[in-house]
């Protein structure tokens, strides 16, 4: 089993579910912060959108999937705002924006058979994506981007609650969503994201690229509320490297969910509101549980 850190939660989504849990030496994204129309940008405008995401697990993985009776007890609240800023300046034929992020993390972490207990609230690690790239057509929408985790959050390589990560993470995006009839009632959706990590603070550890996705089907039931189901997976696809590794590099940590949504827009408030839950399963090398996110998108 690797040297346990905590990740922020960041979806979201977006926020980013988010999610930034416990994790063995894991990157920065936050998994299953965005759902149905994951890979959908908005049009040119000013959005607020932040992620309150909460994350629940009482099951530690380790390198063969199974239960390592640690007798984990993980729970972590997020509230993450993030700024969208899409512009009307066209590349390469797409709408171009702009956007960044910084999460707020409470994490209560214990280790109940070793008597191990650690809690924080603190700030982590600011996100700055520099280009967004939006296509859209009759049927489909196509979003692309490229961005950068900075280590400036609280981190401390001893508390496993502090959420920084304690190293850059450059991360690169691209997805697409297909409307399945001319209505665009229904959709599906899959965005995908790499990671590519630099060496830890005060460590010779640098973590293995990420690789992540997440995924919707939504249905239209009126002009104002959407229903659907969404899921993630995320793989660590190469190995951890440094001197200061002590682990079994081969093991490489992976996670999969899956769990309802439900979108609803408020006109008089020119503000969408998500619900998603994710239920984890699969887990290779880490926590696994639940992963609640309340998302608010304003639009000005």
């Amino acid at each position: 089993m690797k040297k346990l850190v905590i990740g922020q939660i960041v979806c979201l989504t977006f926020m980013m579910a988010l999610t930034g849990v416990a994790q063995a030496e894991t990157g920065h994204y936050p998994v299953g912060s965005e759902g149905i129309k994951a890979a959908t940008l908005p049009p040119p405008g000013l959005y607020l959108r932040t992620y309150t995401s909460f994350y629940t697990a009482n099951v530690l993985r380790d390198g063969d999937g199974d239960n390592n009776g640690l007798g984990l007890d993980l729970n972590a609240l997020a509230i993450v705002p993030r700024v969208i800023w899409m512009t009307d300046k066209k590349i390469l034929g797409a709408d171009y924006g702009m956007d960044a992020l910084l999460p707020f993390v409470q994490t209560d972490f214990e280790l109940d058979t070793v008597g191990f207990k650690d809690n924080d609230f603190c700030i982590g690690d600011f996100f700055l994506e520099p280009i967004d790239l939006a296509w859209h057509g009759d049927r489909y929408d196509v979003g692309a981007a490229f961005g950068v985790w900075m280590p400036t959050g609280d981190y401390d390589q001893t508390k496993p609650a502090s959420p920084g990560k304690g190293f850059w993470t450059t991360m690169f995006t691209l997805g697409g969503t297909y409307y399945l009839d001319e209505e665009k009632t229904w959709s599906a959706s899959i965005l995908g994201r790499y990671e590519i990590h630099s060496n830890k603070k005060d460590a010779d550890i640098t973590p293995g690229d990420d690789m992540l996705f997440e995924w919707g089907l939504g249905k239209m039931l009126t002009e104002t509320v959407e229903v659907g189901v969404i899921g993630y997976n995320r793989w660590q696809v190469a190995d951890d490297s440094g001197s200061d590794v002590t682990w079994d590099t081969g093991i490489h940590d992976r996670v999969a969910a899956i769990g309802p949504e439900i979108n609803v827009f408020i006109p008089a408030s020119k503000m969408f509101v998500s619900l998603r839950a994710a239920w984890e399963y699969a887990a290779v090398d880490q926590p696994e549980g639940t992963t609640t996110t309340l998302t608010l998108t304003k639009i000005f």
